[in-house]
């Protein structure tokens, strides 16, 4: 699943000169100046993250820890998935207009900005305003926890780095709480499972 290319910055006039470097980093770094938050060329950002998780996925799927993690902690401070994160939890979510304990429903495309800039999860957590919802068909409420909208940020920019390390080692029979999956894709694998015992019944196999 995953996002983005090491190289060697050797431009004279580039300060990265000799050091090791995120290709799409380097092009973001430059695009912090040149652009506002609704120019953003989204399909490369997108492009990018999921090449690095790719080969997140490639290195979990071979087991190699080390490299897993070194991908893992680069897309992190990428600011391809910095950006991707916060549009999650500030356009693209359902639940994209509700307050935190702060009281922030939304953010300007300034403030989307500088959240992604400043986007890091070694910070402490805020903690999370409680809420009580109902339960399908019953009288009793549930306790719901509603992270800021930063720590929601936080949240997808782990997931976006965990979930292709745990996609290379799940078994390609479970459908539960995973990404492009859905009640619908296990009736059909079970149907489908069904059409090939009923086949190997007739034929004899």
């Amino acid at each position: 699943m995953p996002k983005v290319i090491l190289g060697i910055c050797r431009r004279k006039h580039c300060n990265l000169e000799g050091k090791v470097v995120n290709s799409s980093e380097y092009v973001m770094d430059q695009q912090k100046v040149r652009y506002e938050w609704n120019e953003l060329p989204w399909r490369k950002l997108e492009k990018s993250s999921f090449k690095l998780q790719k080969q997140i996925y490639r290195a979990s799927k071979c087991n190699d820890i080390k490299k897993m993690h070194n991908l893992q902690r680069l897309l992190l401070k990428s600011t391809s998935a910095r950006m991707l994160a916060v549009r999650r939890v500030t356009q693209d979510n359902r639940g994209k207009k509700t307050a935190g304990i702060d009281g922030k429903a939304s953010l300007s495309k300034k403030e989307r900005l500088q959240l992604a800039n400043s986007l890091d999860i070694r910070k402490k957590a805020n903690p999370s305003r409680r809420i009580w919802i109902p339960k399908p068909g019953k009288i009793e409420k549930r306790p719901l926890g509603i992270p800021t909208i930063a720590d929601r940020a936080k949240q997808t920019l782990v997931k976006m780095a965990l979930e292709p390390e745990w996609e290379a080692k799940f078994e390609p029979n479970t459908y539960g709480f995973r990404p492009g999956r859905s009640c619908h894709d296990a009736i059909a694998a079970i149907f489908l499972a069904h059409l090939v015992v009923k086949n190997n019944i007739y034929t004899g196999c």
